[in-house]
Order: C-alpha cells, then structure tokens, then sequence
C-alpha cells in the first residue's frame, strides 16, 4: 500500500509536464554545444506551470545517480530523525585525509553542504541507518528508491533519479510541501541560498559523479526568485571524464541560459 501511494504522488507531482505546457527551445542547445557536453535543461515557471526545455527525453525519461544532490534529503532526514539538531551541529572530522583539504576539519551541516563534503554526509547517512534512511526514500518516491552501501550509495549508481523528479523535489521543498517539518526544510533552504541579490536570490545544490562506464555526470537543481516569483531549474551534464572542469562549468552555463531566459537582471 505504502509503495502504491509513493508511486500515485510521483505521477501526480510530476503529471503536470505535459505536452501542453512544454517549450522546447532550441536556442538553449548552444549552451551545450560551446561547452561539448551532452545533457539537458528545464525551467518551470511557477505561475503558470509552463516549462521551457532543452533535451525533454533526457529530462523525462533518463535517470542517473544524483551524486551530491542527494545532500538535499540526506539533510532533511538527518534533521527531520535528530540525528542533525540544527545547521550548527559540528560532526568531528575522523582524521582520514580523502584528497579534499578543505573538507580535513570539524564542520557544521550548513559548511557541509555548502561545500559538499562527501565523509561528513557519509557519516550523517551511518547515523540515520539503512531501515530509517529506506524509510524516507519511499515516502518520498525519490528515484528508484535503491540503497546499496549506507553511506555511498547515491555517489555508487544505485540509487538514480530523473532530472524531472530532482525538479520535482525542489519545488516541493521550496512551498514546504515535504514530508518534514518546515523548520527542517527552511534549514536546507537557507544552505541552498548562494546568491542574494536586489534583483534576484539564486538557491542551488550541485553534483558531481561518475556513471557506470565512466563517464563524468554532473547537476545543478534548484531555483531562482525575481519580483517574488520562484521559478525551479534542473541541469545535468554528462562528458568524458577526462573533463575535469565539468564541476565548474555547470554553473557558468545555469547563469548564462539564465541571462538568456531574462533572469538575474531583476526584469522579470
């Protein structure tokens, strides 16, 4: 029963990218062809529910590891059991140098995620346990709701989602519409604030991963408010893993599609 009803809320959220109020706009697949890279795009206007897309197959029917994204719910479970108190709770560093110095120190949930460190998830992930951590996975539909290794298994390509579905997850925390209390999701939202401007906030959460043939995999998902209008955006790339600098395009390519929707400017 309970599987049932996580799979009739994912066709429900996710019904309303239909052919109707779907653009295709091709001008968007220079942003990918300047950058060599495969992937896909989408943007939904809130309030009117229309999506502009790069790549809807990819977007729709495609479902890959969500890498660090997954850091969104990891979070929000981790808060939402008590295994995280607040975004100031410190988890000690346990001395194992991973090749990120700057992940080597004690750190708080809110530095954590914001600088999207793997060991401190890892250990927040062994804290919530497989039974508990299973547990919100179905209720919340996410992906194909898989758990390899407790503490690798969104980075190891068992557990994917759909960009459609990371889309999906985002503008329900952004109205507090998730299974958790709102204090938990306003926490997560204000580690996902990067920019804060007068004319626009950008909130975001990035990954970065490898696919089972080796090819780099990287997301950025989220939102950006103008005028007090959200509008919610996934993006995934996918490239050789000879490219190292996959981490970083991503968000010089999410500003500059952005720009060319109108945004950032403060004129929507």
């Amino acid at each position: 029963m309970r599987s049932f009803l996580a799979s009739l809320l994912a066709l429900l959220l996710f019904a309303g990218c239909s052919p109707n109020n779907v653009t295709t706009d091709e001008s968007l697949a220079k942003f990918f062809t300047d950058a060599k890279v495969d992937g896909c795009f989408a943007l939904m206007d809130n309030t009117n529910g229309e999506f502009t897309v790069h790549n809807l197959t990819r977007f729709r029917d495609s479902a890959y590891l969500p890498a660090s994204t997954f850091k969104i719910v990891n979070s929000l479970v981790g808060l939402q059991t008590g295994k995280i108190t607040n975004d100031s709770m410190v988890i000690r560093w346990d001395g194992v140098d991973r090749g990120r110095p700057e992940c080597n120190r004690d750190m708080t949930m809110y530095d954590a995620f914001r600088i999207s460190c793997p060991a401190w998830y890892g250990e927040l992930a062994r804290r919530i346990g497989r039974d508990t951590m299973q547990h919100w996975l179905d209720s919340l539909s996410y992906g194909n709701r898989k758990i390899s290794k407790i503490d690798t298994f969104w980075l190891d390509n068992s557990l994917k989602v759909r960009p459609d579905e990371e889309l999906g997850l985002v503008k329900r925390l952004y109205f507090n519409q998730l299974p958790f209390f709102k204090t938990n999701q306003e926490i997560v939202k204000r580690a996902m604030l990067f920019e804060n401007t007068p004319q626009y906030k950008l909130s975001y959460k990035t990954g970065w991963g490898h696919r089972e043939n080796g090819r780099s995999i990287a997301w950025i998902v989220g939102w950006v408010e103008e005028n007090n209008r959200p509008y919610f955006f996934v993006m995934n790339l996918e490239a050789d893993p000879s490219r190292a600098d996959l981490a970083t395009i991503r968000l010089s390519m999410l500003k500059g599609i952005l720009k060319h929707l109108g945004f950032l400017e403060g004129k929507k």
